[in-house]
């Protein structure tokens, strides 16, 4: 299960990431700019789901313990370069 919750509502958004499978359960603070969330939306979705499916993303890929604790949204295409172009079949 992935729980967002926006933590700030200015520019850059900033939101805590819960991730729990099974009896685990991992924390990560993540960022986001007004700029990118409307990129990699187009507005369509909010901020929370957009970060929810970039979290989807990462887990198709690795375990959530590899997921970074704390990072902003755009260092997701430095790893995974596709990112920007699949997270639309996420959204």
């Amino acid at each position: 299960m992935i729980d967002v919750t926006l933590t700030r509502s200015e520019d850059p958004f900033e939101f805590d990431v819960r991730v729990s499978e099974g009896n685990t359960e991992t924390r990560h603070r993540v960022t986001m700019t007004e700029s990118t969330y409307r990129k990699l939306s187009g507005g369509d979705a909010s901020p929370e789901r957009v970060i929810e499916a970039a979290f989807e993303f990462l887990l198709d890929r690795e375990p959530k313990e590899s997921i970074l604790s704390s990072f902003d949204v755009t260092v997701i295409s430095r790893y995974f370069p596709s990112f920007q172009d699949d997270i639309a079949s996420y959204l």
